[in-house]
């Protein structure tokens, strides 16, 4: 390569193969992990060799982006960072989920995020200073940060818990990067450990004997965790944190300017759990995203797995959640028992198109057989078989062709190894196979759905991009989507702007009337640094220019206040361009004069 040209991950990795190929001593190979940590650890020195090169910024953002780890992992322009809640049963005992009674109820312990988990004995803080760290160590910026809760139905778990959880999240992010942090994960995994040895031998001698009365039948979760748990507390250690309300407000008003900050706040939970209070506490907690496992519209299909709960139960809870601003993200499983490939892309066309429900982002997941699942009798008995794989991704195609373009398909197959799978999917890549489907039975410009027109890690020319607007009803809301594409009709940003029907606010609902609200504002590209002028998208000030044109649309619409769902970390930026703290959100009057047209 010639000075001055540019160096592609390709090329780089070519490079590197040629030089290791012919070495005899493997510890002079050189990986472009070890790159980025030497890199890394030279500008934190500021060593001679740093200051030789008199590297200007866009050339240091260049050699990050080059040595960086898995650049998607923040293609979306945010860190994500998943944590799991300690085990704990669920209301129901649907016949689908895995009985691992190490996890919470329905994950495995094989999943990457529950190994993690596992390995952080549960604690949030640690679990959020672990991944943070492997991400700033892969080259990505941990300014910016979506945090996603899992874990089962967040509302089965004690109050007290849940604001200890919720405390802990904040607690690692504002001390994120610095010597406090790891002073405190070094305290707190000792505690942990000193607490846990004496007791590991018989918790894992009780565990085992346990899962195999679950796993043959004899026991259900909610007995084992009963047996169990009394064990797993006493090897508990006492950690004295304050766990009340207004600790957890001091601790988001430190994180509005922390080093890392949350711009996303996310939990699962249940329909039947949706309420005006729960989702005021949500509120409170700093959640802007609600994941709501709905898995099918019909009610028999749902009685016929143990789901519980009613389609009536789902709109009433989408419904809510849509006065109250959070954004929906709804999951629904393919190949239930009683279900069929018909069945499956009329239900979900029927979420689509319906206005009872119409969610922002869907799991659109395949039925696999786990071996504690109580699925297992409907399979020897032959009453549910799985899908063929080209029944599975023809209707997997079918639903993606069946989303509109406000809606996103975050997954399609859960992180379940294929080792934990009896029968069903076990392709990893079987997005890639649907979307290669889609493409060949109707091309990338049929696509409507969010995710696949997403401009990822792509940096994007300013001058081709427009601001297309479109709208739908829901049943108790107008809603505006705002997005800028270019002339390939990729994403490069979008904002939500709700309007609801005044006469749907009732009591309790934290909207007054005369107020629109902005759901959800994303700029795609690479995660740039708070207040660092780079190259990217999310420098091109397009963020703003949604928001602008949200409240101007509101106020056409005879709005006279636009709220903001905003998360705790983006706070500070919403300040900036007019917004007021007020309770549970942020609120900027609609004054607009001839002027401001």
């Amino acid at each position: 390569m010639r000075c001055g040209q540019t160096l592609t991950h390709r090329e780089l990795d070519a490079i590197l193969r040629r030089h290791s190929k012919d070495l005899d001593d493997p510890s002079r190979r050189i990986s472009k992990k070890q790159m980025l940590s030497f890199y890394q650890a030279q500008k934190q020195e500021r060593s001679p060799l740093i200051a030789s090169l008199r590297l200007d910024d866009a050339t240091d953002d260049a050699l990050m982006r080059l040595l960086r780890a898995k650049p998607r992992r923040t293609a979306s322009g945010v860190a994500t960072v998943t944590v799991l809640t300690k085990p704990w049963p669920c209301r129901n005992d649907c016949i689908y989920c895995p009985n691992d009674i190490s996890m919470p109820k329905s994950y495995i312990a094989d999943e990457p995020a529950c190994q993690r988990a596992e390995r952080c004995f549960f604690d949030p803080y640690l679990q959020v200073s672990a991944r943070l760290t492997t991400l700033a160590n892969m080259g990505h910026n941990i300014d910016k940060v979506e945090l996603i809760v899992l874990g089962g139905t967040w509302f089965d778990y004690p109050a007290s818990y849940r604001t200890w959880f919720s405390c802990e999240l904040f607690r690692a992010l504002d001390d994120a990067g610095t010597e406090r942090s790891l002073a405190e994960v070094r305290r707190r995994r000792r505690l942990y450990e000193d607490a846990r040895e004496p007791f590991d031998a018989q918790i894992q001698a009780l565990q085992d004997e346990l899962q195999h009365s679950v796993d043959a039948g004899m026991m259900d979760y909610r007995c084992a965790f009963q047996a169990l748990d009394p064990l797993r507390q006493a090897a508990l250690p006492q950690l004295d944190e304050d766990v009340s309300e207004e600790e957890l407000a001091r601790l988001q008003h430190a994180n509005e300017h922390a080093h890392a900050r949350c711009v996303g706040l996310v939990v699962e939970t249940r329909p039947d759990t949706v309420s005006v209070q729960t989702l005021t506490e949500l509120r409170h907690m700093g959640v802007t995203k609600v994941q709501v496992g709905i898995q099918s519209l019909d009610d028999a299909i749902l009685a016929q797995n143990g789901r519980g709960g009613s389609v009536d139960e789902v709109a009433r809870a989408l419904a809510l959640i849509r006065l109250f601003g959070f954004k929906s993200h709804v999951h629904m499983m393919a190949n239930l028992m009683g279900s069929t490939p018909e069945d499956d892309v009329r239900l979900y066309r029927m979420l689509m198109e319906d206005e009872r429900f119409m969610p922002d982002e869907v799991k659109l997941y395949p039925c696999a057989l786990v071996a504690s699942a109580r699925l297992t009798e409907g399979f020897q008995a032959g009453r549910w078989q799985p899908y063929g794989e080209e029944e599975l991704v023809g209707l997997l195609s079918a639903c993606v062709l069946a989303t509109p373009e406000h809606t996103r398909i975050s997954r399609m197959i859960r992180d379940i190894p294929s080792q934990d799978i009896v029968t069903g999917c076990k392709k990893t890549n079987l997005r890639q196979m649907v979307e290669a489907d889609v493409c060949q039975k109707a091309g990338e410009r049929a696509v409507r759905e969010m995710r696949m027109r997403e401009v990822a890690t792509s940096a994007i020319d300013p001058a081709t991009l427009t601001l297309r607007t479109s709208a739908y009803d829901t049943t108790n809301t107008r809603e505006i989507f705002l997005q800028w594409v270019d002339g390939e009709d990729r994403l490069a940003g979008f904002l939500r702007l709700s309007l609801p029907d005044q006469h749907t606010l009732s009591e309790g609902i934290p909207v007054g009337e005369g107020q629109a609200m902005i759901r959800e504002v994303h700029i795609y590209g690479r995660t740039s640094k708070i207040h660092e002028a780079k190259e990217g998208n999310q420098h091109l000030g397009l963020g703003t220019r949604l928001v602008e044109r949200a409240c101007q649309l509101a106020h056409d619409a005879g709005y006279d206040a636009v709220n903001v769902i905003s998360a705790v970390g983006t706070r500070a930026y919403y300040r900036r361009l007019g917004f007021e703290d007020a309770g549970l959100y942020q609120r900027r009057p609609l004054r607009f004069g001839s002027e401001g047209r």
